[in-house]
């Protein structure tokens, strides 16, 4: 079965690291094209092709502010991947409780090793 294009599929439109770098950055609010290509470190062409695939997927906004063209984040687009990855969570939670598990036993450990250590020195 083909995979659907870039412009008309989230999951294919965030595979690419620059776009999910510049939904990080839209996260903390608007900012105009030019700011982006600055942070990203790419030209502004590059930059706006990411954005205008970004925007035809759903995931960014645009508007005009005097000369400057700038993006904000549309998470509502994201929505697929959120339902899409929720259905590991029973994953994740299960490797957390794991690692809460072992870390308690870290620390029982660590408390028994300096009660010993604190009975040599009284003893």
């Amino acid at each position: 079965m083909a995979r659907a294009a870039t412009t008309s599929d989230v999951f294919n439109a965030i595979a690419e690291p620059k776009r999910r770098e510049i939904l990080m950055l839209l996260r903390d609010g608007d900012l105009p094209v030019m700011d982006l290509s600055l942070r990203l470190g790419i030209p502004q062409p590059g930059t706006s092709k990411h954005l205008r695939v970004l925007r035809e997927v759903g995931l960014v906004r645009d508007h005009r502010e005097g000369k400057q063209r700038v993006y904000g984040l549309d998470a509502r687009g994201l929505r697929s991947v959120h339902e899409w990855s929720g259905g590991f969570e029973r994953f994740w939670n299960e490797s957390f409780d794991r690692l809460d598990a072992y870390v308690q036993d870290l620390k029982q450990q660590q408390q028994q090793t300096e009660r010993r250590h604190d009975e040599e020195q009284d003893g």
